[in-house]
């Protein structure tokens, strides 16, 4: 039995960038009455606020939760209110090493789409984010820009000649997260154990990016338990598997 579930959030337990459905909330709260269970992801704590933390239903254990931005490099825990436990962050010289290389970057691959929504560079303190058509992007033009990650593969490449000694991984359905060397799910696993006190072969990831290059692949590269989804209907039907093997 394992004691710990941790999830990638876009593309696993929602849609990029939008609120957990009724019954993934419903679902994660049955969960939680068996195990532990961790959010590890890219987006910064007003998105996992957005997604996850106002969207689960009163019943949850918040307790048991784990919430882990910016790849994991902040925890959030819950006691009465969510409380950041701790936060690693980039200095200013670094952000603008990494603003400049995605410049660079872009025009040297040629991967300028024709239209954007929003900001396509966030600052999230410890992880810088490109979002290839922005923040705001429809889920439509984001599902259609790059599905087979072949695009930002090449970006990737590029910007890891550029950009040395730091973590480059793809996520979500657009996104380039950029964060210190070594910073990438294995890294978030390995803190959220130290933190948690639970081993990691008592725990199991799920993600939709467990492939070379995918920003969950860490977790398999650590030797972790996993299983690769292809949206989060599928993983509902994992975590429904989880439950009746816990009980």
């Amino acid at each position: 039995m394992k004691q710990l579930i941790a999830f990638d959030l876009d593309g696993t337990l929602a849609e990029s960038k939008q609120p957990l459905a009724d019954d993934m909330g419903e679902a994660l709260a049955a969960l939680l009455d068996v195990a532990d269970v961790a959010v590890i992801s890219g987006g910064d704590w007003p998105q996992f606020d957005k997604q996850v933390a106002s969207r689960l239903p009163e019943r949850a254990d918040r307790s048991r939760l784990w919430l882990m931005p910016t790849t994991g490099t902040k925890l959030y825990r819950f006691a009465n209110v969510w409380t950041q436990i701790y936060a690693e962050l980039f200095d200013d010289g670094q952000k603008k090493a990494i603003f400049a290389a995605f410049d660079d970057a872009l025009k040297a691959t040629g991967f300028v789409p024709a239209q954007t929504w929003g900001e396509r560079i966030e600052d999230r303190g410890s992880q810088i984010t490109f979002s290839a058509l922005g923040q705001e992007a429809p889920l439509e033009a984001k599902s259609k820009w790059d599905p087979d990650f072949a695009k930002r593969k090449i970006i990737q490449a590029d910007l890891r000649k550029r950009l040395p000694g730091l973590s480059i991984n793809m996520g979500g359905a657009t996104s380039i997260d950029i964060t210190r060397e070594g910073v990438d799910k294995a890294y978030a696993l390995k803190k959220l154990r130290d933190a948690s006190e639970i081993a990691l072969d008592k725990m199991m990831f799920i993600g939709d990016a467990i492939f070379p290059g995918g920003n969950d692949y860490p977790a398999k590269q650590l030797g972790l338990d996993t299983v690769r989804v292809r949206d989060p209907q599928e993983t509902l039907s994992v975590i429904a598997t989880i439950i009746a093997c816990q009980k």
